[in-house]
């Protein structure tokens, strides 16, 4: 085999081949779409991309344009979550080949031809193909919850097993990874049973713009719950992976997947129901509880575990505290992963739960603007502290190490919660400053967020940069992750693709 065809094999075959070419794929559309909003407007740069790449951007258009832009977007981050799955979770060879295959063309096929469609005219053979590509995906996570069947006996864990698991066997862990894709699976449904209504009852809108309308349809109420369960179910499912990659285990782990289970359920039923119920947000705090514990039930074992790995390496029986915050700080990576949970309580569900409480006596009194604001903010951070998680979560399993580890760890955490609280900050300021006064923190808030985000931006493209030229190399990284086209796992599961009678077991 040439090197060439080598190098396809490793992007398309291999787990890091995969996400890397999503990642990739993502990173391209948000530098170039970046530029049409934001300073870039102001400073001329979307005229010329404008110009360049010869946009038709229509301003009565511009709804359609942006829900286009975020299932582009959406569909490559589903497909990398797809793709740790299939290939954390124990499942035969041929379900894995033929999933991850699937989704690769789908949000592929998704993403560059719904682009197309909306920002360089209105070709519909353009739109049938992005639907295609959507159906595609959603094939390939209708294939991933039959390969994640829970109740397989071939699956079970023996009772002895530290994982979570019921006392017939059954793996928790497993079931909440099932339960999760039937939940988005549902919930794709939603949004796609609206979609077939376009033109005939139903018109393009975003959310956050009929938050003031007391008036709104059924297919309207359907479109707001479905992008709010999607973005909620892709944090259950990072959660989930993060939890594999820390080897989460032990009793916090099996209380940690009942919340998680019950939690999903619940949630999506409370966010789907807001079709019919009036109080349909009451079920959707219930089931965030439950999500949101599993979360720091997570956060608790794997900063727990940081600390006694880097203390007993140090040799440290009995270690200070001070000790123990600098085993805990020690690989900012796996850090990471917990501590952005542990912000997102101040950036997001705090700020969510206290406009709940406080909708009618504080936020319907602002300008409705200022509450639109907020409500964009608040789903925007979510979304961009799992994607944080995710960058984190490739480098380590890239093989980033010393201090470029540290960098790159510390840029994508600091960079972000400066962003994320200069945003919080932003979106919130109507309660300390009055619109006379907002100017100064406008200015500060603004600069503070295109910094941050233009941190984290700079790293992740020196770091794909290094990816690429990495590619060029015939010995590269590349070749020897294409030598192990699966992820590294901490626990020992079953090897994929081989008969019960010839299960073997692999570190």
């Amino acid at each position: 085999m040439s090197l060439s065809e080598n190098r396809f094999s490793y992007l398309f075959r291999s787990t890091k081949g995969l996400i890397l070419v999503a990642i990739a794929m993502i990173s391209l559309v948000t530098a170039i779409w970046g530029t049409l909003s934001g300073p870039m407007v102001e400073w001329g740069v979307k005229a010329i991309t404008v110009k360049l790449l010869g946009m038709q951007l229509h301003p009565w258009q511009r709804e359609g344009r942006i829900i286009m832009l975020y299932h582009a977007i959406a569909m490559a981050v589903v497909a990398i979550e797809v793709y740790i799955i299939t290939s954390i979770v124990p499942m035969k060879k041929h379900q894995q080949t033929n999933i991850n295959t699937i989704v690769t063309f789908g949000y592929l096929m998704a993403m560059i031809f719904g682009l197309y469609f909306a920002y360089f005219g209105h070709n519909f053979v353009f739109h049938g193909l992005f639907l295609v590509g959507q159906s595609l995906v959603f094939f390939a996570g209708l294939s991933l919850a039959a390969a994640l069947w829970p109740w397989n006996k071939e699956y079970y864990l023996p009772p002895d097993s530290p994982y979570a698991h019921t006392k017939s066997g059954v793996d928790l862990e497993r079931l909440a990874f099932f339960t999760m894709a039937v939940a988005t699976l549902l919930s794709a449904t939603w949004g796609a049973v609206t979609g077939s209504y376009w033109g005939n009852g139903h018109e393009t809108f975003l959310a956050e713009n009929l938050i003031r309308n007391p008036h709104k349809t059924e297919l309207q109420h359907a479109i707001i719950g479905h992008l709010h369960i999607m973005v909620s179910l892709v944090a259950v499912a990072v959660t989930l992976i993060v939890g594999r990659w820390m080897d989460f285990k032990g009793l916090l782990h099996k209380w940690a997947m009942y919340f998680m289970i019950i939690g999903s359920i619940v949630l999506t039923a409370g966010a789907l129901s807001i079709v019919w119920l009036p109080w349909a947000h009451a079920i959707i705090y219930v089931g965030a509880v439950g999500t949101m514990m599993a979360a720091l039930l997570y956060v608790i074992y794997s900063w727990k575990k940081l600390i006694h790995d880097r203390t007993a390496e140090l040799n440290l029986p009995k270690a200070n505290g001070w000790q123990k915050v600098k085993a805990l700080l020690h690989d900012p990576l796996k850090f990471g992963s917990g501590w952005q949970m542990v912000y997102m309580n101040f950036t997001v569900s705090g700020v969510g739960i206290f406009m709940a409480i406080k909708l009618d006596k504080i936020f319907r009194v602002w300008p409705a603007r200022e509450e639109r604001i907020t409500l964009t903010g608040h789903w925007h951070i979510l979304a961009a502290l799992i994607a944080t998680i995710i960058i984190m979560y490739y480098a380590d399993i890239s093989g980033l190490k010393g201090k470029v580890r540290q960098w790159f760890g510390w840029i994508v955490i600091i960079g972000s919660d400066i962003a994320f609280a200069s945003a919080t900050i932003f979106s919130m300021k109507r309660l300390f400053v009055s619109e006379y006064a907002q100017q100064p923190i406008v200015h500060s808030t603004m600069l503070a967020i295109d910094f941050g985000l233009g941190a984290i931006l700079i790293f992740l493209a020196l770091f794909l940069i290094w990816r690429l030229f990495d590619l060029f190399k015939q010995d590269g990284l590349w070749k020897k992750e294409a030598q192990h086209p699966d992820l590294d796992v901490n626990r020992v599961i079953p090897v994929t693709g081989l008969d019960n009678s010839e299960q073997e077991v692999k570190k």
